[in-house]
Parts: structure tokens; C-alpha cells; sequence
């Protein structure tokens, strides 16, 4: 018979947490994916604002893992006081997977006034996930911008957020010199069912990357499924 996987020892963790060795408190948080959202928030929390970058920055990601209604007021902050921009980016790309729409009033303030385009790109693709129409002007905005990965997470936020106003915009990019460019729009195009769009996928699919004319054939097939 086989013996049942230990249970992280909770009361070990919270000390581990509060360790003076970095180790400890990384060996710690690593420790948390086995508990609940309800069980590990309270543990991670002790350790958000910690001197080292690295674990603060796991501790975020966590929270967006691992999430509880205590978790968006916390990341909301990070990203409105945070200075350093690789947390804030963190914290951009944790309200994602929160699936709360209250998320999309900072993120939207976040992508306006934030200065990093490394920040303004998390904030995009959380965005994205989060499928809210009142991203559009913002991801429409972003198709403007000097960053290509900008140009990226923008067009597959637009996918995800499903407005056929978007089409026209971001079939500027079929001939984009980046592939990686061209795939996302394959791929956001898959989402947004309508002529242009199978017009452009019939061109993506003969696209001399094999990534890109992959990602346009699936995207033909779930638009046509027959």
C-alpha cells in the first residue's frame, strides 16, 4: 500500500517565512503550491514586501496563483507604489489570472500612465485574459507603439476581448517582418468571426513560417469547424 504524500507542516512554513536566509523563505514559498488559495495567501503575504527581489517577485506570481479576495487589494497596490518596474510587471501579470473584473480600472491606469513598456505589456496581456470590452481603446492604442512585443500582447488581448471593430486595425500587421508577430495575429484572428478575417488567415496559412501558416490553419478550423 502506497503511503500518502506528507502535507507541507504549515506552522514550519510561517517559520521558514520569517528565516533570516533568503533560502529559507524561497525554499518556503516553493513549498506553498501543495495548499490551498485559503491556507497559502496568509503565508505569502508575510513575505510581499521582502528586501529580495526574487521573492517578492514569486511571492506576486503566487498571489495570482493562488488566489483569495484578499489578494487584488494587495496587487493593486503593489502596481500603483511599487518602484521597482520588474514588480510592478509581476503584479500587472498576477491580476490576470484573477479572473476579477475590478482588475481592469487599474490595469487600464497601469498600461496609461506607467512609463516601462515592460509593465504596460503585462498589463496588456492580463488585459487580454481578463476579455473586458473596456480594454479595447487601450489595445488599440497599443498597436501604435515602438515595441513589437507591445504590438504582440495587444492583438492577442483583442482576440481574447472578441470585437470585430478590432479587425481592421490589426490586419496592418499580415506583413509584419516578425513571425511572432504574424502568429499572434493568426491566432487572435481565430477569435473574431468574420469575412476579413478568413480573407487574411487564407494569406497567413501560406505564410513562409511554419509557426505562423500552423497557427492560421487552426484558426481557419475554428472558425469553420466544418
Amino acid at each position: 500500500m502506497s503511503i500518502p504524500d506528507q502535507m507541507p507542516d504549515l506552522s514550519n512554513i510561517a517559520q521558514q517565512l520569517d528565516s533570516d536566509n533568503s533560502r529559507d523563505r524561497l525554499r518556503a514559498l516553493v513549498s506553498l503550491r501543495d495548499l490551498s488559495p485559503d491556507e497559502a495567501v496568509p503565508l505569502i503575504l508575510k513575505v510581499i514586501d521582502d528586501e529580495n527581489l526574487q521573492i517578492r517577485s514569486m511571492a506576486v506570481f503566487a498571489l495570482g496563483l493562488k488566489h483569495t479576495e484578499d489578494c487584488f487589494p494587495v496587487l493593486a497596490r503593489i502596481l500603483e507604489t511599487e518602484n521597482d518596474y520588474g514588480i510592478r510587471a509581476d503584479a500587472a501579470g498576477a491580476m490576470g489570472y484573477l479572473q476579477d473584473n475590478r482588475a481592469v480600472e487599474p490595469l487600464l491606469r497601469t498600461f496609461y500612465e506607467d512609463t516601462e513598456w515592460l509593465v504596460r505589456f503585462s498589463a496588456a496581456v492580463s488585459l487580454g485574459n481578463l476579455g473586458d470590452i473596456r480594454a479595447y481603446d487601450a489595445l488599440i492604442q497599443a498597436l501604435d507603439s515602438d515595441e513589437t512585443m507591445l504590438h504582440q500582447a495587444a492583438i492577442a488581448a483583442l482576440g481574447e476581448v472578441g470585437d470585430l471593430r478590432c479587425v481592421d486595425q490589426i490586419l496592418r500587421f499580415a506583413q509584419s517582418e516578425d513571425w511572432l508577430t504574424r502568429q499572434r495575429l493568426a491566432e487572435a484572428l481565430g477569435h473574431l468571426k468574420c469575412e476579413k478575417s478568413l480573407s487574411a488567415l487564407n494569406y497567413l496559412v501560406k505564410d513562409p513560417h511554419p509557426q505562423v501558416a500552423s497557427a492560421a490553419k487552426f484558426a481557419i478550423e475554428r472558425i469553420n469547424p466544418n
